[in-house]
């Protein structure tokens, strides 16, 4: 009875630990560094001022950006992590949805470049829309956004967005 006891112990601990295993995620730096900029924070837009706000949603798992341009329009963008990369889907005031992804976060810990897979509601690969976010963490307090954005065929436009955290 003693050899049936711990033959079942063991198979409960082995199947403990494999379902354990199954619901960590890997390690995903990238992620972990966006999940710093839970908070609102203030700045400027090409000289304008601009707000954004940060938010763990979905249990955690997913991290909502409302971005207030300085014209008024409000954009949604949620990052996730997939794997050991981060995606992102940004929900532009013009009206179409582009994802991209990150590899990582730079070996400095800085920067986070996210770079274009593809773009939904728009007329064609040539209409305008966001390519490119860098997000540089300057301090604790303090980060920078990059936006890429095609303007025509070979024509893009770069808009920075500075940013400190409210208190």
């Amino acid at each position: 009875m003693n050899a049936l006891r711990n033959i079942v112990t063991a198979l409960l601990a082995l199947v403990l630990t494999v379902g354990a295993g199954a619901d960590t995620p890997s390690s995903n730096a990238a992620w972990e560094k966006m999940k710093s900029l839970v908070g609102d924070w203030e700045g400027t837009a090409e000289g304008h001022p601009a707000r954004v706000s940060y938010k763990l949603v979905s249990s955690g798992t997913a991290l909502a950006e409302s971005l207030s341009t300085p014209d008024g329009g409000e954009m949604l963008t949620i990052y996730h992590p997939d794997g050991s990369r981060l995606v992102m889907t940004h929900y532009c005031t013009e009206n179409n949805q582009p994802r991209m992804r990150a590899t990582g976060l730079s070996s400095d810990g800085k920067r986070i470049v996210f770079n274009f897979v593809d773009v939904t509601n728009v007329s064609g690969p040539d209409a305008p829309h966001m390519v490119g976010l860098v997000v540089l963490f300057l301090d604790a307090d303090h980060m920078t956004q990059q936006w890429t954005h095609q303007e025509a065929p070979g024509k893009t436009h770069t808009s920075d967005f500075q940013f400190t955290r409210k208190k």
